[in-house]
């Protein structure tokens, strides 16, 4: 079956899956792992945590670098695997998840002030209003970038149920998914909360390790005739 299918389209995909699982693990170390353990609701404990573990903040910085620039390289090799596919969606996937690469920047950029502020030599009630207000700008980033994220995920589903390259229930789960971001964002925003709200990602999660998985080891089915 794999013989009928172009190499070079194979290779697309799995390059394809290659940034996307470096997306993947960029984003569990550096938001999962290591946020925590620096930006804290309490500003003068970020303070602290980036004047005596700046080691770490950079390593978090570094991370957030290579969650901007995996996702912008993942958003480029899909619209190249997928644009003979569904060049619209194709398109709209690849602008989607480039605009929430533009929005984590602003995150990074945040961390990146964040740092310089705790090491300078401005008085440290001034330095924890600023580091209040950048650690608010990295939270208001990756909120608002939650839009965008289930945006991308939407045609990228709808590509894969609609082409038949793909497992259709990949397709739907990457569906549900981007709908599930989209509800969470504006509850979040909404001033509502609760334990449930977590949930509504969970199937953003499966989908995209299903892609990957998908991509890295199939690459793209061939088309039907």
């Amino acid at each position: 079956m794999m013989n009928n299918q172009p190499k070079e389209l194979i290779k697309t995909a799995r390059v394809a899956g290659i940034w996307y699982l470096l997306m993947a693990i960029s984003g569990i170390v550096g938001f999962l792992i290591l946020h925590s353990k620096v930006y804290n609701a309490d500003p003068q404990q970020t303070l602290n945590n980036l004047m005596e573990a700046t080691s770490m903040a950079r390593l978090r910085l570094l991370m957030e670098f290579m969650i901007i620039l995996s996702q912008a390289l993942t958003a480029v090799w899909f619209y190249k695997l997928f644009k003979d596919i569904n060049n619209t969606a194709a398109l709209a996937t690849g602008i989607w998840g480039t605009v929430n690469t533009v929005i984590i920047t602003v995150s990074a950029i945040a961390m990146a002030a964040a740092i310089k502020i705790a090491l300078s030599d401005h008085p440290e009630a001034d330095k924890v209003l600023v580091i209040d207000l950048l650690t608010n700008l990295i939270r208001g980033a990756w909120g608002v970038g939650g839009l965008f994220f289930g945006m991308w995920l939407l045609p990228l589903g709808y590509i894969v149920t609609s082409s038949g390259r793909m497992p259709v229930w990949l397709g739907r789960t990457l569906i549900l998914g981007g709908v599930g971001y989209l509800l969470s964002t504006f509850i979040a925003y909404a001033g509502v909360s609760g334990s449930w709200e977590s949930s509504l990602t969970i199937p953003a999660t499966i989908g995209e390790f299903w892609m990957i998985g998908y991509l890295l080891i199939f690459g793209i089915r061939p088309e039907k005739e």
